[in-house]
């Protein structure tokens, strides 16, 4: 299988969100079919009140089986809800925390540190911190339905490439 980047820019990935220049598997002239990520914009507003300069983003983004999400961090902040699937989630430096449960009252899963990898389910949802370096996959055979909800930079990318 080849490697290419897939600029999935926006959500940024979530409206930015999980990566924009994400690496993703693609399949070969001989096989069934390539495995891909998409990501689609459902909302997005620049300046919300309270945010002047940021804009705040929600996407969804689905990972098919197979597909790997290459090194990247998130230039602002950003919350991960997993609908479906479970993605297979890896810090490489700073942190990231699982929770479940209502965000006015959530319970926390799993606190991620540089070099921790854990299956975020559905139901769980992760909150990665600015300038977290991560990468993940779907080593499931059920695509992944990830909502992302990002608070950015106005102008910045929804991820940028380690």
């Amino acid at each position: 299988m080849k490697r290419l980047l897939v600029p999935l820019a926006g959500l940024g990935l979530i409206a930015s969100g999980f990566g924009a220049g994400m690496a993703v598997s693609t399949a070969s002239a001989d096989d069934p079919a390539p495995v891909v990520v998409n990501r689609q914009a459902l909302a997005e507003v620049k300046a919300p009140p309270g945010a002047p300069g940021r804009t705040l983003g929600l996407s969804k983004v689905v990972v098919m089986p197979g597909a790997q999400l290459a090194s990247h961090h998130h230039p602002g902040a950003q919350l991960g809800y997993i609908a479906e699937g479970a993605l297979t989630y890896t810090v490489e430096s700073g942190t990231a925390t699982v929770f479940r449960g209502p965000g006015e009252k959530p319970t926390v899963v799993k606190r991620l540190k540089a070099g921790d990898t854990y299956r975020v389910r559905a139901g769980l949802w992760l909150r990665e911190g600015q300038g977290e370096v991560h990468h993940a996959r779907n080593a499931g055979k059920v695509p992944i339905v990830i909502y992302l909800s990002t608070l950015f930079k106005t102008g910045q990318p929804a991820a940028i490439s380690d």
